[in-house]
């Protein structure tokens, strides 16, 4: 006997997709089968008709889309180059209201608020380092990076490098938005003697993390070790984890406190409200 199941997606192979529907279906499955087992160069894990099977269209519908394999793995590997990373997760929000309402009386002087500082950077660099370092979308993003410059097809080639470009740039953008959020938040500001800006700051902060991860894909260690210090001013000795003492030196190289910055309960409940926006998915 049939069952509904059946008549149900013998239904939708039927009905005729649409060439976007077509597209967005096999971009779908093809990166959550490389998400699943990783990105090679050639992509030969990856194949045309499994795709089909695993995005449910028919497969006359994704050949009118695609009439040779190549074109979709060009499409597949541009696709992939333009996916970006959000620089502001849920956990990492948690992790922030629960360090400030933890030491709420840290807001009051200058030096405590420093060492406030310095505690966010602390335990925000590593839970982004272990996000980053376990996240597959992240690790296909890398592994396109160091791969797409091998290709033989110039035209791609640069086509890939495009799309690169521009979700670097509004990964560093979001990225440079929250330090300079945070910075202005807590009162701080970029050394005048710099003459830079927040955009640079979130380069080099982007370019130490990639590295790190990076270097921790072939040596774990890089993932774990600690050491038990106070550096920078911070308030008492904790474990500081690479990814944190180099996220905090370049946050300390480029930021100082701002000298008319004033303190009141106005200015925690703004930076509440702040976390808050963070927090609530855009429309």
């Amino acid at each position: 006997m049939e069952t509904a199941t059946a008549r149900a997606g013998i239904g939708r192979r039927n009905r005729r997709l649409s060439d976007q529907e077509t597209r967005d279906r096999m971009m779908r499955a093809a990166i959550d089968m490389i998400n699943g087992s990783g990105l090679t160069v050639s992509l030969d894990h990856i194949r045309f008709e499994d795709v089909i099977r695993k995005a449910d269209v028919a497969r006359s519908t994704a050949y009118r889309h695609w009439p040779y394999k190549d074109l979709f793995f060009s499409d597949l590997v541009k696709e992939l180059a333009g996916r970006g990373s959000p620089a502001i997760i849920n956990n990492e929000i948690s992790l922030i209201k629960r360090i400030l309402n933890e030491h709420r009386d840290w807001l009051r002087t200058p030096q405590r608020r420093h060492g406030l500082i310095l505690e966010l950077i602390r335990q925000l660099a590593l839970l982004d380092f272990r996000n980053t370092l376990a996240s597959p979308e992240w690790r296909t993003y890398l592994a396109l990076h160091a791969a797409f410059s091998g290709l033989s097809d110039g035209e791609l080639r640069d086509q890939i490098q495009a799309a690169l470009a521009h979700a670097e740039a509004g990964h560093v953008a979001r990225v440079a938005q929250a330090w300079s959020q945070i910075a202005g938040l807590f009162g701080y500001r970029l050394r005048p003697e710099l003459a830079t800006n927040f955009e640079t700051l979130a380069t080099l902060l982007n370019a130490t993390m990639r590295g790190l991860i990076v270097t921790a894909l072939s040596t774990p260690e890089v993932a774990t070790r600690t050491t038990v210090a106070s550096p920078f001013g911070a308030a008492g000795k904790e474990p500081w984890s690479l990814p944190a003492t180099g996220m905090a030196s370049l946050a300390m190289a480029f930021l100082e406190p701002e000298p008319a910055a004033e303190w009141n309960d106005q200015r925690l409940a703004q930076i509440h409200r702040t976390l808050d926006a963070w927090a609530t998915p855009d429309p």
